[in-house]
């Protein structure tokens, strides 16, 4: 797999470059529509590393590997035949030229997503993928759930971003039109699965600044988010504009 983009962290610190601000959290907890709001607002780049895994998934599913032989899905993450290409609105996925970003994000492959992730060989040839989408940037704001403890330990801004289990199983059933108890066992499930994993566990990143957003609505949250990394940010001497 190749990463589209040739935008890991810079070393450079100067104003307005190779800055990184990661937001993970659980499933439906608002990551992804706050990330992306926020790098809207900058004009930075946005991408949703959870994109990589379940594109692993789905690939491994339609190219017939299995999701449990971790040496195969190893070198499928290697493999020319897919790519995850960031976007403004949306991190894509393409399998054989092909757009198949819609089937990935379908709740049966977020599961087959957990799956494969737990793998260390996979996270670790993933890795190299995802760290190249903060080069040669200004600005780069990353969703997932181990952006800001594996992928860029060295953010400038750390948040993690929840909301209570019954709320996130509204949220995503809304969105897909699925029943909200069946949503929630599998939201359960999954949380488990990324949290309990030996290799990257889904946590909170040390410094990182935790929001709930249960209660909240998404201008709110996007408000909250944007004044803690102005703050963070002022106070290393950096700008975000």
């Amino acid at each position: 797999m190749r990463s589209a983009s040739k935008n890991s962290i810079g070393e450079n610190n100067s104003i307005a470059k190779n800055i990184i601000v990661t937001i993970d959290g659980p499933a439906a907890s608002g990551k992804t529509s706050v990330s992306r709001l926020i790098a809207q607002r900058y004009g930075w780049q946005w991408v949703s590393t959870g994109a990589f895994y379940r594109g692993l998934a789905y690939v491994a599913i339609h190219e017939g590997v299995a999701t449990d032989d971790e040496e195969a899905l190893a070198n499928l993450c290697q493999s020319s035949i897919w790519r995850v290409q960031m976007d403004p609105e949306q991190t894509l996925v393409y399998l054989h030229n092909r757009d198949v970003t819609s089937e990935i994000y379908r709740e049966e492959n977020g599961s087959a997503a957990s799956q494969v992730s737990q793998f260390p060989k996979v996270r670790t040839n993933l890795l190299k993928a995802q760290r190249q989408c903060a080069e040669n940037v200004n600005g780069l704001v990353a969703e997932g759930r181990d952006c800001g403890t594996v992928v860029f330990p060295n953010a400038h801004v750390k948040l993690f971003v929840t909301a209570r289990t019954h709320s996130r199983a509204e949220r995503r059933a809304f969105e897909q039109g699925k029943d909200v108890e069946e949503t929630k066992q599998a939201q359960v499930k999954r949380d488990h699965q990324d949290s309990s994993r030996t290799v990257a566990p889904m946590q909170i990143p040390p410094n990182a600044q935790v929001i709930d957003t249960s209660d909240l609505n998404l201008d709110q949250v996007v408000d909250q988010v944007d004044a803690i990394i102005r703050k963070q940010l002022a106070q290393q001497s950096l700008s975000p504009l």
